[in-house]
């Protein structure tokens, strides 16, 4: 058996000169269309949800500090992702990227842990928005039946002392769907209600920021960095570091702008101003969000499921809670609009390459889009997201989000020093040091995820090497030529 034909590699001037001479994606995004779209995939359920739970349980008022650890990774991560994709400007991002680096094998399992992360987070995020559409609904009145309020088997409070079990989640079911449509219908389109949703979340949360400064109360700062309780992770410096691990989440989503590459009109430009704005934009954001969110409320009060409405409370403007809520129904959107079309154009590359069925990468005859894969990922999403609860199955998403990351860290070092002459229209500054820096913090967040996420993860490793075996291997395009 030839195993070296497992780590054979897709050659860089072969990629670009298949990204330059494709015509089956139309390129008409711009990188101010690049940065909104990854606003829209990272401002979202991290801000709205997580930081209150991290504050709480971990960091205290440091949360601003466990913010900016996370955000310091995803720096080094992007400036890495912004070397690569100006060297190898195709959609498929860390999966290409790895084709070229490390070979077909390895960016089948880099293929699959983003297919795997963005799913789970795709799902989880539709059930949170699922959660808010329905408090919003409820200010006016109007109710969705218990039963179709929440994944199947949850048990529901009704009025009273009873209870009923759910059997779908509707609102989660809708939200993917009418995404899925929206994405079905064109770039274009995507774009602008990408464009719509951001102004109207960034708006909320500027205000929130704003309006927010006149009323905090020092004192809730006091402590900043809350006495360790004699527990790792329970406050103290180790609770900043395990609050970063899970405010990580809140990251998630830059990396969508480099699945854009062969729909950006000038993606050597463009996709390195479209993630490293984007990021930068989105750690500022949190970290103000954060200090205004615990300068009003005491880090202790933080621990609910919708802390920055408990800040509101705070101010005494009710009707600021509605705008709050407007606003995180509208994040929560374009992070399923963009992860979406995220893990869409990713499996595209990957069918287009011979590694999934070739019927996935046809293309919609009017709309130019992949409009079977379109249909088929957006309603295995819904379905999941509206039976299914993840809530468990998150901690794998971050795993395979963070060795995305860490991964593509590696690639552009590995590149720099493997092939120095390649053309690089933006280049990672610092190096070596960016990269491995990335690499250490990243492997540091990862090392406080559970233990069984180790064990899933195998698994999942042992099921995508099982497909590439009897599937992929024998229809790789890659292997065909000689």
């Amino acid at each position: 058996m030839n195993v070296s034909k497992y780590f054979k590699r897709k050659p860089i001037n072969e990629l670009v000169g298949e990204a330059e001479e494709s015509k089956d994606l139309v390129r008409s995004l711009a990188a101010f269309q690049l940065i909104l779209f990854g606003i829209g995939a990272i401002v979202g359920a991290g801000i709205f949800v997580l930081a209150g739970e991290a504050a709480s349980h971990y960091a205290g008022p440091a949360i601003t500090v466990s913010f900016a650890i996370s955000g310091l990774a995803c720096v080094c991560a992007a400036l890495c992702y912004a070397e690569l994709s100006s060297m190898i400007p195709v959609s498929g991002s860390a999966y290409t990227y790895i084709y070229a680096t490390l070979g077909e094998l390895a960016a089948c399992i880099m293929a699959g842990f983003m297919t795997l992360g963005s799913f789970l987070s795709i799902a989880s995020v539709a059930s949170g928005w699922s959660g808010y559409i329905q408090s919003l609904l409820a200010d006016f009145g109007i109710y969705i039946p218990a039963q179709f309020s929440a994944t199947t088997g949850c048990v529901v409070g009704l009025d009273g002392s009873s209870q009923v079990e759910a059997i779908f989640n509707l609102p989660a079911f809708f939200i993917v769907m009418l995404i899925t449509y929206v994405l079905y219908k064109g770039i274009q389109t995507s774009a602008f209600v990408n464009a719509v949703i951001v102004f109207l979340k960034m708006s909320v949360l500027f205000g929130f920021i704003m309006v927010g400064a006149m009323y905090i109360d020092t004192t809730n700062w006091e402590p900043f960095i809350p006495k360790n309780t004699g527990e790792f992770g329970q406050y103290g410096i180790s609770g900043i570091i395990a609050g970063s691990a899970m405010v990580f989440f809140a990251y998630n989503g830059f990396d969508a702008v480099a699945t854009a590459a062969q729909e950006t009109k000038n993606p050597q430009r463009d996709l390195p101003i479209g993630i490293l704005g984007s990021l930068i934009i989105a750690t500022l954001t949190y970290v103000l969000v954060a200090g205004v969110l615990t300068g009003l409320v005491k880090y202790t009060e933080l621990g609910v499921a919708q802390p920055i409405a408990i800040a509101v409370d705070k101010m005494g403007l009710p009707w600021f809670s509605l705008l709050v809520k407007v606003g995180a129904t509208a994040g929560l959107t374009s992070v399923v609009l963009v992860m979406l079309y995220s893990l869409i154009r990713v499996l595209f590359v990957i069918s287009k390459d011979g590694l999934l069925p070739a019927f996935l990468s046809k293309l919609h005859p009017e709309y130019k889009t992949p409009h079977i894969l379109t249909l088929v990922c957006g309603f295995l999403i819904a379905i999941a997201g509206s039976t299914v609860s993840l809530d468990t199955l998150v901690p794998l998403a971050n795993f395979g989000i963070i060795g995305t990351f860490a991964t593509v860290c590696f690639a552009a070092l590995f590149l720099r020093y493997s092939q120095p002459n390649l053309k690089r229209n933006f280049k990672c500054p610092f190096m070596p040091v960016i990269p491995i820096a990335g690499m250490l913090i990243l492997l540091q967040i990862m090392s406080s995820l559970p233990n069984i996420t180790y064990f899933y993860a195998l698994i999942w490793v042992g099921v995508i090497v099982l497909f590439y075996i009897f599937y992929g291997q024998f229809n790789s395009k890659l292997h065909a030529q000689k």
